[in-house]
């Protein structure tokens, strides 16, 4: 056996490149390929599914794909590993089981159940179950194993199980697998997709191939993707990846508590980055819940303000819709996209978004979106909407809960049909209040003669931005050592919130990394009642990051732009 389990990565969300697993079997040697589908979205989006047809509930576009990579797979002898089978595992794990047979094709699957809770009240309810259901259907011999809502980690880490033979005690190798899985879990994410600095990748970023983790039996190992495929691997692109969706140094987990702040970035070779020196705690006695629950109904109709007055304009179509519909429930945008003296129309006007959410789909639909219309020869001069008026359409509204671990009811299904029930972990322990740290002393003023420049902040950081439910999180990682002993001290929840005004009445929370010269934020509150509610222009937050790149700032003169920059010179991911 060998001492390397290496394993790709085909999909990071439901919808991600549709040809990524027949480019991952054919790219290079591979044990396991995995397919990551699930997100807070994807939960309410198969729970609709659901509603309409009861044998539905899992991603349909993970069997098209399999159907021309199924054979190949089981040819080359790599094994498959997806939460593709969503709030219906059992039923993909039978389709995949008749795709075969019309195939003519001989496949061991398996499947993971018990993550769905009885909760009447809400549309969906998945616990976030570990890796070892995954790992007890790779040791009974399956080609394929379907989870429902496992972690994303879980995903690499049940392989590296089943090869290795971790116990619930090697706390840090289950750890070091974790951020491998963490990192691969976003597909190309990690090999260049999504990048600050995506202008010095070799191809521009224009096709980033799929990443590798060779991941080793101590739970270390290493990033990388096949050869000749888009985009790089670099400590910059891994650390990127790292910090994606992220809160506190200790990352829970239902198998491991993951200690950030202890990971090792090095580079390996071209396309390769080593990841190692990985610490795990024990878990939380509890696991995390995703709840989904239909919020009610939603529209929205946007104005375009074209040349002078913009304000006047935009509370002359406030106070006519709010006359129409009632002011319950809507909520108004101004986007100043205008721009004086303009020479055409797009460039000098402004958008007013309207947006109105309400438990009446009557009152949401066509009564709230035909009044918009109405105005159309009765508001302000030059009246128009990008949209013609519509229905309303249903929201979700995602929280998070926590049950008891022994409380749910993980069950391995083997390829044999025999079900095999997961016990919970012997050893648990109450995660520290891990309250985020005061900001470190404000940063002394520079000298008066000592020399700034106002440029963007981008030209020294990078950074990264996700949701979690209705928070978001913000990671920020210098190029340089020298620029990360100005950050750290510069970067303040203060400065963060002058810089991003709408944070500022939210609680912000504000967590180092020393290794990683990163400093993560996250936001509370910021997404609403989460992404399917949220209003927000960004409703995942995933620009958050490059629009605090974009601000203007006072740089020290001194601090040059970076690596792979014209000053700096250095290819991407040096300077370490």
């Amino acid at each position: 056996m060998s001492d390397v389990l290496r394993v790709g990565n085909a999909s990071g969300f439901y919808g991600d490149r549709s040809t990524a697993w027949r480019e991952m079997l054919d790219g290079g040697e591979l044990d396991v390929l995995t397919g990551d589908y699930l997100a807070e979205l994807t939960m309410l989006i198969l729970g609709r599914d659901r509603l309409r047809d009861p044998s539905l509930g899992y991603a349909k576009t993970f069997l098209r794909q399999l159907e021309g990579c199924l054979g190949t797979a089981l040819d080359r002898g790599v094994r498959i590993v997806t939460n593709a089978g969503g709030l219906n595992p059992a039923g993909l794990a039978a389709a995949i089981g008749s795709l075969a047979d019309r195939l003519g094709l001989t496949v061991r699957v398996g499947h993971v159940e018990g993550d769905a809770l009885a909760r009447p009240d809400a549309l969906t309810a998945n616990a976030y179950l570990g890796a070892y259901g995954i790992a007890a259907c790779l040791d009974a011999g399956a080609d394929v194993v379907v989870t429902g809502r496992v972690t994303d980690a879980s995903l690499v880490v049940g392989p590296a199980i089943a090869r290795f033979g971790w116990g619930r005690d090697d706390l840090d190798a289950l750890a070091g697998a974790t951020v491998a899985g963490h990192l691969l879990e976003c597909g190309a994410q990690v090999t260049g997709g999504n990048f600050s600095f995506f202008t010095e990748l070799p191809d521009g970023g224009r096709r980033p191939g799929f990443p590798v983790a060779e991941v080793h039996p101590d739970g270390s190992c290493v990033v990388t993707k096949h050869p000749g495929t888009g985009g790089a691997v670099t400590v910059e692109t891994v650390t990127a990846q790292l910090l994606y969706e992220v809160g506190g140094p200790a990352y829970l987990g239902p198998d491991v508590v993951t200690r950030l702040d202890t990971v090792e970035l090095a580079a390996d070779g071209p396309d390769r980055v080593r990841v190692s020196g990985v610490r795990g705690t024990p878990p939380p006695g509890t696991l995390k819940v995703g709840v989904n629950n239909l919020g009610g109904f939603r529209n929205s109709m946007t104005f375009v303000l074209c040349g002078l007055d913009i304000p006047a304009k935009a509370a002359l179509v406030r106070n006519q819709v709010e006359a129409a519909v009632g002011a319950e429930g809507l909520e108004f945008t101004l986007a100043r996209t205008d721009h004086a003296d303009a020479a055409d129309t797009e460039a000098a006007s402004a958008l007013l978004h309207v947006h109105l959410r309400d438990g009446d789909k009557a009152r949401a639909g066509r009564a709230f979106s035909a009044a918009a219309v109405e105005l159309a020869l009765a508001s302000y001069p030059g009246c128009t909407l990008t949209t013609l008026p519509g229905d309303a359409t249903p929201y979700g509204v995602f929280t998070a809960d926590a049950v008891p671990q022994d409380a749910v009811p993980h069950v391995a299904v083997l390829p044999s049909g025999e079900r095999v029930p997961i016990p919970p972990p012997a050893r648990t322990a109450t995660p520290a209040d891990e309250r985020a740290p005061a900001d470190p002393p404000e940063a002394d003023p520079p000298p008066a003669d000592r020399p700034t420049r106002r440029a963007p902040l981008g030209e020294l950081v990078g950074a990264r931005s996700g949701d979690k439910g209705g928070d978001a999180n913000l990671g920020v990682w210098a190029r340089t050592d020298t620029t990360w002993a100005w950050l750290r001290g510069w970067l303040t929840t203060a400065r963060l919130r002058e810089l991003l005004p709408e944070t500022a009445p939210l609680t912000v929370e504000r967590y180092e990394l020393p290794n990683l010269r990163a400093v993560n934020f996250v936001v509370r509150g910021l997404l609403g009642q989460g992404v399917a509610a949220s209003t927000r222009f960004d409703p995942q937050a995933k620009a958050l990051g490059e629009l605090l790149r974009s601000r203007l700032v006072d740089l020290p003169a001194e601090l040059s732009p970076g690596p792979g920059s014209p000053a700096g010179g250095a290819t991407p991911g040096e300077g370490r």
